[in-house]
């Protein structure tokens, strides 16, 4: 028996206080002190065999318990309500108790070196080796949650033990209650104006009533309220079962009303902006619900941007973006511009990285902009800017653009001043702006932007403008300048990098033009655009016909009508080399989507894409962390694999057309 579990030190202790209380009698009576001594003797020698026979029972008891303990123990592990299995790290069977055997019945009780796979499928054994955690597994129509230990042996190795118990009732629960999560929607009909427009008041009332009975029954048949909130709004309240009905069938109610139309054949397109209510309040939910339909309309609408746990998600795109006849914004957004750059002691322009023509047209409208307020003005170029070099070369010996240009390293000797203002062209991504340095450097930003908005977007801006109707943001800045002073001039140069900004992005006027993009060109050739000189900035050198030509003859075409093609070396111009080989594959018969992956960088894979119909690219380069318009798209990818890409793009770009196609 263990010392300190043990009475008998202290009955010693209390024995000598007795004998010496007894032994200090004896000088005052001898016979009353000689029988306290023997007393004490004799409860000493009493003790001490109570002592030893107690000891003895105790031993004996306790070797009764351990006899019993481990059967006892073996029975419960074994009867325990929950699964235990051993496993090696080949994933096979080495112990388990009987309730494994029970919750795989009618299979028979699995025998040693059994794979685990051979009736539990779905359970996860590599990727957490040698962990400890838990996760939730189903087989059949059962849900288990799987806790697992690593189990340390002797010669270093490992084994793992699971723990797996029956939760298909909790989960349920949970389903349930996800289920029915609040979910609050936004819809608006994107071209409510143009399409009702030269229509006879009967025809427009009749339109509209159709237009809201068919959202009316829509509701009804996944179960959920709607309510008009005027003539092109509505606000929508439902369950989360019922958005994943919604989800399930991509928004099949944006097809279904974009068949509508009346007499003056304009179809009829809607936007949502749906989120889940999860942490916040109905309050923060609806004003995050109205942002994405916000971002919903940025991208051209006709789509559905839904908001669940922080991730938003598109269904649709499918329509190019609906061209706003009215100029009423243009003009507001160029008052507010100019009142901007007066506020401003200096102004910093500058577009993506690895400038196109667009992107360059856009800040030399906008650099005239400034210099009619008489503010300082630089463009800011990145270092990959071959495929404008012949045209800024041009510019150099101009007095009025000698101190125009400027690169990344000019800002150790002029960075901004506390009241610069950046203006961002052509992009509206902040990884793809040509100086993520001076993005940072200057709080006071104005984005203007013909791609479709992404969810990724430079923030804290004071004025974004961003139209995915306009075929380039050259012609957008084309407008600005009509509206930003009566006075105003462009100069030739100017007006010619402009209108190669339009011709550039419409491919020669052939895709995403319309009667604004003639009007901003005709606004240009009376301003002196020469399309002489555009034509001779664009003629291309034999190496680069060469290498468009091998790339072309080397593509592979896939089922779906996707033809794809890949250029790997690295060289001058090659993005616009890549866009000019995407748009001849798209000549080719029955193709509808074309797709170039090349070599940007010797740390950056490109794609460029394009599509025809109802197919969209700027859907597929999201995938990429790029973006762009419906049918004219592209993405940068920082030290990615350029087979591993292409293979990637592929297997995105097949999946799309055959949900879509």
């Amino acid at each position: 028996m263990p010392k300190h579990t043990s009475s008998w030190p202290d009955v010693c202790i209390m024995l000598a206080a007795c004998g010496l209380l007894a032994a200090g009698l004896v000088p005052f009576d001898k016979f009353l002190g000689s029988g306290a001594l023997v007393l004490v003797l004799v409860l000493a020698f009493f003790a001490r065999e109570r002592q030893i026979r107690r000891e003895r029972d105790l031993e004996a008891y306790f070797r009764d318990v351990v006899s019993y303990i481990k059967p006892v123990m073996n029975y419960a592990v074994d009867r325990m309500p929950v699964s235990i299995l051993m496993v090696d790290e080949e994933g096979r069977l080495l112990w388990s108790n009987a309730e494994l055997a029970a919750r795989i019945s009618p299979l028979p009780h699995p025998e040693y070196g059994t794979p685990v796979s051979s009736f539990w499928p779905e359970m996860i054994l590599k990727p957490i080796w040698g962990m400890t955690g838990e996760y939730i597994f189903r087989d059949k129509e059962i849900s288990y949650r799987a806790e697992y230990r690593p189990v340390p042996l002797k010669d270093g190795s490992i084994l793992m033990a699971f723990y797996v118990t029956d939760v298909t009732e909790l989960e349920q629960m949970r389903a349930e209650f996800a289920a029915g999560q609040t979910v609050l929607a936004y819809i608006q009909i994107d071209n409510y104006d143009e399409a009702l427009q030269s229509l006879v008041e009967a025809e427009r009332s009749t339109l509209s009533s159709t237009i809201t009975n068919m959202l009316d029954a829509w509701a009804k048949e996944l179960g959920f309220l709607i309510q008009r909130l005027n003539e092109e709004k509505y606000v929508a309240v439902m369950e989360r079962r019922a958005l994943d009905q919604a989800i399930q069938s991509k928004f099949d109610i944006l097809d279904r009303v974009h068949s509508l139309q009346g007499s003056n054949k304009l179809p009829i397109t809607l936007s949502f902006g749906v989120v889940a209510v999860e942490q916040q309040t109905i309050h923060d939910a609806a004003r995050q619900a109205l942002k994405t339909l916000e971002l919903a309309l940025a991208r051209g609408g006709d789509q559905a941007a839904v908001s669940i746990e922080g991730k938003t998600q598109f269904f649709g795109g499918k329509s190019p973006a609906v061209e706003k006849y009215t100029r009423v914004k243009v003009r507001v957004v160029a008052h507010s511009l100019r009142e901007q750059i007066e506020a401003s002691d200096e102004v910093f322009i500058m577009g993506h990285k690895n400038e196109d023509f667009d992107a360059l047209g856009a800040a030399m409208g906008v650099a005239q902009m400034v210099r009619f307020s008489k503010k300082p003005v630089h463009i800011l170029l990145s270092a990959l800017n071959e495929g404008i070099d012949k045209f800024t070369e041009r510019m150099m010996d101009k007095p009025e653009y000698a101190s125009l240009f400027i690169h990344e390293n000019a800002l150790e000797i002029m960075m901004p001043g506390p009241k610069a203002l950046l203006i961002i062209v052509d992009t509206h991504i902040p990884k793809m702006v040509a100086s993520p340095r001076l993005l940072a450097a200057i709080p006071k930003k104005i984005i203007i932007d013909h791609h479709r908005r992404s969810e990724d977007m430079i923030e804290n801006h004071q004025l974004s403008y961003i139209e995915p109707s306009s075929s380039s943001t050259s012609e957008m800045v084309s407008e600005l300048t009509i509206y930003y002073a009566d006075d105003l001039k462009l100069t030739r140069f100017d007006a010619t990098a402009l209108y190669a900004g339009i011709v550039v992005d419409t491919k020669h006027f052939g895709v995403q033009t319309g009667v604004r993009t003639l009007e901003a060109a005709a606004y240009l050739r009376k301003a002196g655009a020469d399309p002489v000189l555009i034509r001779q900035l664009f003629r291309e050198d034999y190496e680069t016909n060469l290498t468009m030509a091998k790339a072309m003859a080397a593509s592979t075409m896939y089922d779906g009508c996707l033809i794809v093609a890949t250029c790997r070396e690295v060289q001058p111009n090659i993005q616009a080399i890549a866009a000019q080989i995407a748009d001849g594959l798209l000549l080719i018969e029955k193709v509808r989507m074309s797709i170039v992956v090349f070599q940007l960088a010797p740390d950056v894979v490109g794609i460029s894409a394009r599509a025809v119909g109802e197919l969209n690219v700027q859907v597929i380069m999201e995938e990429f962390g790029g973006g762009g318009h419906q049918n004219v798209a592209g993405a940068q990818i920082k030290n990615g694999n350029l087979d591993e890409i292409e293979a990637k793009a592929v297997e995105v770009a097949r999946k799309y057309i055959e949900e879509n196609g």
